[in-house]
């Protein structure tokens, strides 16, 4: 895992200079090496995390005759089958898989992207053609974010490289801000920074004479079939035992982020690395600790763990928030940081659960089209009926259900955990002209148009959940201190078994995710395979009705950047009524604290 930035500039030559401070703001994701590729009007810098070949793998990494060269973050799985492919027609100087990308460039060109099985964000200069090729895996895991202004072209792993370049112009783009408010993340390819954009998963980008070209190469398809659900979970079985096997492949130990659900459980049991990570709290309600500890026992191997404490968790978040580069209130990035930083002291990979429950369906939400079946018989006319009443009184218990189910699934469903209505966040902040989230999704639900409520779902949570959400922060998180997460989940071999999968297999009466639980039940030696999904739960809800955080919140609220961007009267009511216990509003109050601790961290005036 590395980190990767670069530039062309259309009337100055690239220096060393600039790329070395471009790269030194993200030498976190590679404490090991770095390198520069200077030439014309493009340069391009690395920084290397040792993983595959440690000692002939620096970047960039040439062809054979210097016309091509590669940066790149990223681990790619079947690169010995290409290489095998290859070979022949092709001198390897090097035992890493960016070799064997660059060659696959010269033999298929564009098309190398559909040849690679992992995760990858590179960019490749093509001296002949003047031409800047760029990718990014299919499910998003790895990031690339680019800016085109001032007749300069930069990219980078994340956005601070751009920071220290001297035609970026930083600036703070307000349209999003009531958009971020109702997913707690940023759900748009435009970012917080004016000009910047992310590169979505599955697309390419070319830069060539001065223009872009985005084209993609990869989109989640399902096509779901009655199947025997015996025979989906023997096949998930042996998907999974293949994706990691693969992922295990690294020239350093491979350690595993454990919780007490069913995902990482199920990785670990097949896995058996030698070492496990787990965080937990002193609330046993929120404390996973004993569960991981009595799996690890089961399994023989050691688990390695810590409990956080409030004022340790408050501390670290500003620096968290720098490093996401953008504001993102999921509150378990907290629990992830002192898991990841257990870890990096003891190994640098680890293997993580996440893709399992938008691919198998694992969330409760999913349930919703199976229990309110009784409710759905109601004619539409009433329940939207029933929804406009509701849309008055957004607060009151149990008319959130009537909300969303007195309208279509594509009027209300952004995924997993909407903080709040559009209506109220645009209600909350200052600034004009906001997107709806509605039309943020809209082309998604037009792709899945002919798909179950269940698949668009999936889908939905998939692309604004898991890309924006869990993938973002594991891999800022991790690479903040230098360790590679690995999600053997998202894996070709193990969608095309989930993709496939008929509605019953995602969701039951009972329970969700029922196939994959069958699946883990033949692997896991306790009872994690039949839990419900926690995820380094955070006891968030109980903190802010304490006075020490409350009064950091409420200093937060009343202060100049709150007074800039928000109704500072309606903000300190939701936080008052949840420390009064009126209304259960923390997941509001948090999402607003994190926009204003992260906005410190790169916009505040000194």
């Amino acid at each position: 895992m590395c980190g990767i930035a670069g530039y062309i500039s259309e009337n100055k030559k690239p220096t060393k200079k600039i790329l070395k401070r471009m790269t030194d703001r993200i030498a976190h994701r590679g404490p090991d090496a770095e390198g520069f590729y200077l030439d014309d009007n493009i340069g391009l810098g690395h920084r290397r995390l040792s993983i595959l070949d440690l000692t002939t793998g620096d970047q960039p990494i040439y062809n054979e005759n210097k016309d091509i060269v590669i940066i790149y973050n990223g681990e790619v799985y079947n690169f010995q089958d290409i290489k095998e492919e290859l070979k022949d027609k092709y001198k390897f100087y090097t035992k890493t898989d960016t070799e064997v990308i660059l060659h696959g460039y010269e033999e298929w060109g564009h098309d190398v992207v559909n040849k690679l099985r992992g995760m990858f964000a590179f960019a490749i200069w093509n001296k002949k053609e003047k031409e800047l090729f760029c990718a990014v895996d299919g499910w998003g895991i790895k990031p690339f974010y680019y800016y085109n202004e001032n007749n300069t072209f930069m990219f980078a792993s994340e956005i601070k490289a751009f920071l220290d370049h001297p035609d970026f112009k930083k600036e703070f783009n307000d349209s999003i801000l009531a958009a971020y408010l109702c997913f707690n993340s940023v759900p748009t390819e435009e970012t917080f920074f004016k000009g910047v954009k992310r590169l979505r998963p599955g697309h390419t980008l070319t830069y060539k004479d001065g223009k872009i070209t985005i084209e993609k190469f990869f989109e989640l398809k399902f096509e779901e079939k009655e199947q025997n659900i015996e025979d989906i979970a023997k096949d998930i079985d042996k998907a999974m035992k293949d994706s990691v096997k693969h992922h295990e492949i690294a020239d350093v130990e491979v350690g595993s982020l454990l919780s007490s659900g069913i995902d990482s459980s199920y990785i670990v049991s097949m896995f058996k690395p030698d070492k496990t990570f787990t965080v937990g709290y002193d609330n046993p309600k929120y404390d996973e600790i004993s569960y991981a500890k009595d799996l690890s026992d089961k399994l023989g191997i050691k688990n390695i763990s810590r409990k956080i404490d409030k004022d340790e968790y408050i501390k670290e978040f500003p620096k968290i928030m720098y490093h996401m580069d953008e504001p993102l209130a999921d509150p378990s990035i907290g629990a992830l940081y002192f898991v990841a930083e257990i870890a990096s002291k003891n190994v640098k990979v680890v293997m993580s659960g996440e893709g399992a429950d938008e691919l198998f369906g694992g969330y409760n939400t999913y349930q919703e089209d199976i229990d309110q079946q009784w409710y759905m018989k109601i004619p539409y006319w009433i329940r939207h009926l029933g929804y406009k009443i509701a849309n008055i009184v957004p607060d009151a218990r149990g008319f959130n259900f009537v909300w969303r189910r007195g309208q279509k699934l594509e009027d209300y469903n952004i995924g997993l955990g909407r903080v709040m209505r559009d209506s109220e966040a645009q209600k909350l902040i200052k600034c004009k002209n906001q997107i709806n989230t509605k039309d943020i999704v809209a082309p998604y639900y037009e792709t899945y148009k002919n798909n179950s409520d269940t698949v668009k779902r999936q889908a939905i949570d998939y692309y604004f959940w898991l890309v924006r959400d869990f993938l973002h922060s594991v891999d800022r998180i991790t690479m903040m201190f230098g360790l590679e997460a690995r999600t053997p989940f998202l894996d070709e071999n193990v969608y095309e078994v989930a993709r496939k999968m008929p509605t019953s297999a995602k969701i039951n009466k009972e329970t969700t995710k029922p196939a994959l639980r069958l699946a883990a039940k033949k692997v896991i030696p306790n009872e994690s395979y039949k839990k419900k999904k926690l995820g380094f739960p955070v006891p968030l809800r109980e903190w802010v009705k304490e006075e020490k955080l409350y009064n950091e919140i409420k200093e937060k609220f009343n202060s100049d950047v709150a007074e800039k961007y928000f109704d500072v009267k309606k903000i300190n009511k939701l936080l008052d009524d949840h420390y009064t216990g009126k209304k259960d509003t923390y997941k509001k109050v948090w999402t607003i604290y994190t926009f204003i601790i992260w906005y410190n961290e790169y916009f505040k005036e000194a």
